[in-house]
This record gives structure tokens, C-alpha cells and sequence, in this order.
């Protein structure tokens, strides 16, 4: 009985899936940023990088 609740004790000290809803958590922030700032400002990039692209 005591090695069963050693086990569980032990599932609910680990914090690897906690860290995995973190990392993933955190890259969907990141993508939110990026389409946020290409949706915003794409219009703009697009037409920067025209002027370069003309330069050369």
C-alpha cells in the first residue's frame, strides 16, 4: 500500500507536462505577436521591401 501511494505522490510532484502546457503556452503568445504585427504592418514591410528589391 505505502509503494502505491509513494508512486503517486511521485506523478504529482512531476511537473514535466506542466512545463510542456507552459512552453506551448508561450509559443502561441509568440505566434499571436507575429500574425498581429503582419496583419498590422504587412502593407507597410511589403512596401519596404519593394524599395530594396528596386535597388538592387
Amino acid at each position: 500500500m505505502k509503494s502505491m501511494i509513494e508512486r503517486q505522490w511521485k506523478r504529482f510532484k512531476e511537473e514535466r507536462g506542466a512545463t510542456a502546457v507552459e512552453y506551448g503556452l508561450l509559443v502561441a503568445g509568440i505566434a499571436i505577436v507575429i500574425a498581429t504585427a503582419v496583419f498590422l504592418f504587412g502593407n507597410r514591410l511589403r512596401g519596404v521591401f519593394q524599395r530594396l528589391a528596386g535597388l538592387f
